[in-house]
């Protein structure tokens, strides 16, 4: 079998199994959201914490309780890592310093997972499962909580109730994540990952040399990693580690996981609001700009651009050949417009255009399809400014799920588009006026600026893939990128809040025969240009300088 015709089979089994459980994974998480009973072990939680889920918030007390369950989030597992010496099961590490722990914890519960470490040398034990595996499940809940908030925005009227934070929380992870997360484990384990939590092992390679074997509880953190789109991995080669990815099947697997509940959750969204119309309008938008980048990727690594790609016969740099050239760019484009960050090839080898590509995904917002939960919210913003646009084009109040986007509402999503760009572009410009970030980059010219924009695109994105030859493991770029994530993540929720108190008090306004069908595949057409034009123009004068030029210098 030809190469070509494998990758067109992996694909089209990838989207046959995503199409096969959009419905019914969508429609559970709807339910999940929309029940009245607790079970038992959510009950034991809620009396631990002190919580009423049954109380109804405004959007400031939901905000107030995401904030400080984060913020007790990023102390312990700051706390855990300094003293992680001290621990069983520590592995003879030693503590983490204070500037990468404080990074590292704010890239976990920021649901970024950079890692600036190699977790095979650097984390124990206690600290991986504990602290890290832990935050990969409930950061993943945060962020599936809020884009059921601004839903109930959009269902509700004549009332700011948004839910109940505690609530979410816990039945996104105790019903949704938990669940798939041991289905997925089980599946990896049989696979070839490996699942224990043995000593270090020494061994003698055949050319005599000594090597030390970490072993850990891998498969159990892998299926959380992706299907939460956190992307910390086990080990520094993360996917592309045989520990972690070993075969063809579990690379499938993972691509499968870390799309799964993105590509579903517009289906919850439509089953909320009772329209399953529009919940396809959004997966289409979604769907579209992904398969457009596989496309784009593939073609572009296949192709091979560059003197020293054509002389070695293939962009096979940086890429295991177990996995080949088509999965590791259907990898990479998967892991870059979601939220997941985690690899199984280095970013830092595609070509110039291909790099381009993938960080465009990132620039999107990450919301084709993005990460859980954050990539349904940010797409729901995209499509209210498509409609305010729209509306602008025909001279009239813009309406959406029958409500007016008035001035409030689209003050709050244009906040929302600005955070991001502003967090990278401006966090780029200070790296590379000072010395730090100069010396950083292990290439000079457009390559070492795209190492850069790389590297604050992905922490403002809350990615956590980076381009691997830049050296960001310094107190300068732990704490900067580490306040990134942080503001990347929060300060975007809190206009995501207000916007779905602001919908939640309106009353719905009647469909009228000027309404603009927002189901229809027209509106499904101008949502991909909206998103593409609104971040062409933020970012192209930064992809110009990079990627851009790179590319077409090679």
């Amino acid at each position: 079998m030809s190469p070509v015709l494998a990758d067109v089979l992996q694909v089209t089994a990838l989207i046959g199994a995503l199409a096969l459980v959009h419905r019914p994974l969508g429609d559970f998480m709807a339910a999940v959201y929309s029940s009245k009973k607790h079970l038992r072990v959510e009950k034991w939680i809620y009396r631990s914490v002190g919580a009423n889920p049954d109380a109804e918030m405004r959007w400031p007390a939901y905000l107030r309780g995401i904030l400080i369950f984060s913020a007790v989030g990023v102390l312990f597992l700051y706390v855990l890592q300094r003293v992680q010496d001290k621990l069983p099961l520590s592995l003879g590490f030693k503590p983490i310093s204070p500037d990468q722990a404080f990074n590292t914890a704010a890239s976990f519960i920021s649901n970024t997972n950079w890692q600036s470490y190699s977790g095979e040398v650097a984390m124990s034990h206690v600290t991986q499962t504990a602290g890290l595996a832990v935050q990969n499940f409930v950061s993943a809940a945060v962020g599936m909580a809020v884009a059921v908030a601004l839903v109930r925005g959009f269902a509700r009227s004549r009332t700011g109730d948004l839910g109940n934070f505690w609530s979410d929380l816990v039945r996104g992870t105790v019903r949704i994540l938990i669940p798939l997360s041991v289905i997925a484990a089980i599946i990896l384990v049989a696979c070839g990952a490996i699942q224990n939590f043995g000593d270090i092992h020494h061994i003698t390679t055949l050319t005599g040399e000594k090597q030390a074997l970490s072993p850990g509880a891998v498969a159990s953190q892998e299926a959380i990693k992706d299907l939460g789109t956190n992307g910390g991995g086990f080990f520094n080669a993360n996917s592309a580690h045989p520990f972690e990815n070993p075969n063809g099947l579990s690379n499938l697997l993972e691509i499968f996981l870390l799309l799964v509940i993105p590509f579903s959750m517009p289906r919850t969204f439509g089953k909320m609001v009772g329209s399953i119309k529009q919940g396809y309008a959004i997966v289409a938008a979604m769907g579209i700009v992904w398969f457009g980048a596989v496309i784009a990727v593939t073609w572009l690594e296949y192709a091979h651009p560059g003197t020293a790609s054509q002389l070695a016969g293939g962009a096979m740099e940086g890429k295991e050949q177990r996995l080949g050239e088509g999965a590791s760019s259907l990898f990479s484009v998967s892991t870059t417009m979601t939220s997941t960050g985690s690899v199984n090839s280095f970013h830092d080898s595609f070509g110039g255009l291909s790099g381009g590509v993938l960080l465009l995904g990132m620039m999107l917002g990450e919301i084709t399809p993005g990460g859980v939960g954050s990539g349904l919210y940010g797409m729901l913003i995209m499509a209210i400014i498509a409609v305010f646009l729209a509306g602008l084009m025909v001279g009239r109040t813009p309406e959406y799920l029958g409500k007016k986007i008035g001035t409030r509402e689209i003050k709050l999503a244009a906040c929302y588009i600005l955070i991001t760009p502003a967090l990278v572009l401006i966090g780029t410009a200070v790296a590379i006026a000072l010395p730090d970030g100069k010396e950083a980059m292990t290439n000079i010219g457009a390559h070492g600026f795209s190492e850069v924009l790389y590297a604050y695109t992905s922490a403002s994105n809350n990615n956590g893939s980076a381009f691997a030859g830049f050296g960001a493991n310094t107190p300068f770029f732990n704490t900067a990128l580490g306040l990134c994530m942080l503001l990347g993540r929060f300060l975007p929720m809190v206009f995501v809040l207000a916007l779905a108190g602001s919908l939640a008090e309106q009353k719905p306004v009647p469909e009228t025969a000027g309404t603009l069908r927002t189901e229809k595949p027209l509106f499904t057409g101008l949502l991909v240009g909206t998103l593409l034009i609104v971040t062409g123009l933020t970012f192209f004068p930064a992809l110009a300088l990079g990627p851009l030029a790179e590319g077409l210098s090679s």
